[in-house]
């Protein structure tokens, strides 16, 4: 079960457990059931069944800025643009299509073995007012980006090699919360690689 203030998605590999669940809350809240999820967070979900694959886009919020700013109108740049579709967890394929941005998403299924890399790094002292260092990380699924952070560490290291470990452990923390999701989705797992800079 996801929540986010109001709203929740549950996911289960049987209709009953998801049925049975939704009974029980329902018993002690009161809730309005929409179906089958079909947008969530400004992003939309798209399934084809048949090929048992799930489409994951925000072209409405995009659409939404380029609206805003007087943009929606504009043309897709000659390069083309690479859609990433990652299959759950993760192969990475990718098409040359010209296509526009907001059309870009992430498309998950199949049963191959997840394959999560995280990336750590730090700038010691960067912060000239303060003199903290930054904490920065990303983790991958598949070969897209599927976590991020970039913020300044709560307390001043000593030195360079005290915030690489602050860092990392952020990283880390990260690495094994995504282990945790990835295995409550039944999927098989592998460790993820986790990769830091040090210079």
């Amino acid at each position: 079960m996801v929540l986010y203030v109001d709203d929740m998605l549950i996911a289960a590999k049987k209709k009953y457990d998801i049925q049975k669940l939704k009974g029980l809350l329902s018993i002690e809240f009161e809730m309005k059931d929409l179906g089958a999820a079909r947008k969530i967070l400004g992003m939309e979900i798209i399934r084809d069944r048949e090929r048992r694959k799930l489409f994951l886009s925000q072209r409405s919020y995009i659409q939404k800025v380029l609206a805003r700013f007087g943009m929606s109108s504009s043309k897709p740049i000659d390069t083309p643009v690479l859609p990433i579709s990652i299959s759950l967890p993760c192969l990475l394929h990718s098409q040359k299509k010209r296509r526009s941005t907001s059309d870009v998403g992430l498309i998950y299924g199949g049963d191959t073995q997840c394959l999560v890399t995280g990336y750590s790094d730090s700038d010691y002292a960067g912060d000239v007012d303060t003199r903290r260092s930054m904490t920065g990380y990303v983790f991958t699924l598949g070969g897209s980006v599927v976590s991020w952070k970039a913020t300044l560490q709560p307390t001043v290291t000593l030195s360079t090699t005290e915030a690489e470990y602050m860092a990392l452990t952020e990283a880390v923390k990260e690495g094994i919360w995504l282990k945790g999701l990835v295995s409550d989705l039944g999927k098989n797992y592998q460790p993820p690689n986790l990769v830091f800079s040090s210079y």
